[in-house]
């Protein structure tokens, strides 16, 4: 018995993506890679940006384009039935006394449908930092499709780019708006890095079924150290200076009081960072210099958080 093979071409969108979808039942998350970025070379396994699943490439066709190249075959097939059927026609004009003929017409009918679809519109765009794939997503981070790294670093970097901006913002404002954005860069700090860190505790137990870090926080670097401490046994304070380590605290901190107080100084306050300056009932100062060096501190934290947490690519 034999078998012919149909080969069908999955278009890019206009955008230049290609649709793919996780195999894995529990998953089934689609996504979009640009095909010619990323990792050269044949027979690359391919990687979920949710879930993390690896597999050929071949296994990640989404079902809409599964679906395609079943209709687009099983036309090609239909046209060549119809074409081989065609051959086979004959007319035999009518002959001998009682002028009897014959013959065969194939009629093609109505050739069968072909299922078009249209490729996903998604929220995030990623260029991977690591082997330069340009993919999209659903939410904000992922595991690169190409070479498995996670993103949760760059994407940490990104929004402490933008916190820079609204500090370049303040410079030019007047007192009062100035004042404001640099509480709101504070508050944008501090959420990044939280946004950060539970991405990177849902993928430690995604990885670890056992493991409970969904509780995790990642708004107090006290918790946070005791934490790493306890999963890695690495002490976050003395893997930057102390006077880094102190400035951070601070910094979350004061964070705090924005968020809960008004910024107006408690007690817990003095009691957490030992910073003696303000009186309990004043409005705590928060400078520019302080936000800029605090983001500073956060990308060496967060780096060595991940090599804590995230599993190698």
């Amino acid at each position: 018995m034999s078998t012919e093979t149909v080969a069908v071409s999955i278009a890019t969108d206009e955008n230049g993506y290609m649709g793919r979808e996780c195999p894995v039942q529990a998953c089934l998350g689609y996504f979009k890679i640009t095909p010619g970025t990323g990792l050269k070379g044949k027979r690359l396994p391919c990687h979920c940006p949710y879930c993390g699943h690896t597999q050929g490439h071949d296994h990640f066709h989404t079902r809409e384009q599964i679906e395609y190249a079943k209709s687009v075959a099983f036309r090609q097939f239909s046209d060549r039935l119809t074409n081989e059927l065609k051959k086979l026609e004959f007319d035999h004009k009518p002959r001998g006394m009682f002028g009897i003929g014959i013959s065969m017409k194939v009629d093609p009918g109505q050739r069968p449908p072909i299922h078009h679809y249209r490729e996903r519109q998604l929220e995030t765009e990623v260029v991977c930092s690591s082997c330069t794939l340009r993919y999209a997503v659903y939410g904000v981070f992922a595991f690169c499709p190409d070479c498995g790294q996670h993103n949760s670093l760059q994407i940490l970097d990104a929004n402490l780019v933008i916190v820079g901006k609204l500090l370049d913002l303040a410079e030019a404002a007047d007192r009062e708006l100035a004042n404001k954005l640099v509480e709101n860069a504070l508050e944008d700090c501090v959420s990044a890095f939280d946004g950060f860190g539970r991405e990177l505790c849902r993928v430690y137990m995604a990885q670890n079924p056992t493991a409970r870090l969904d509780r995790w926080t990642f708004q107090s670097l006290d918790a946070v150290r005791s934490n790493i401490q306890d999963l890695a046994g690495a002490d976050l304070s003395a893997l930057v200076p102390s006077s880094d380590w102190n400035a951070a605290v601070i910094g979350f901190q004061k964070r705090h009081l924005v968020a809960h107080k008004m910024g107006v100084v408690d007690q817990a306050y003095i009691t957490k960072t030992g910073d003696t300056r303000y009186a309990v009932g004043r409005k705590v100062d928060i400078s520019a210099t302080e936000v800029r060096d605090l983001t500073r501190i956060i990308e060496v934290l967060a780096d060595h958080i991940a090599k804590a947490v995230l599993p190698p690519p």
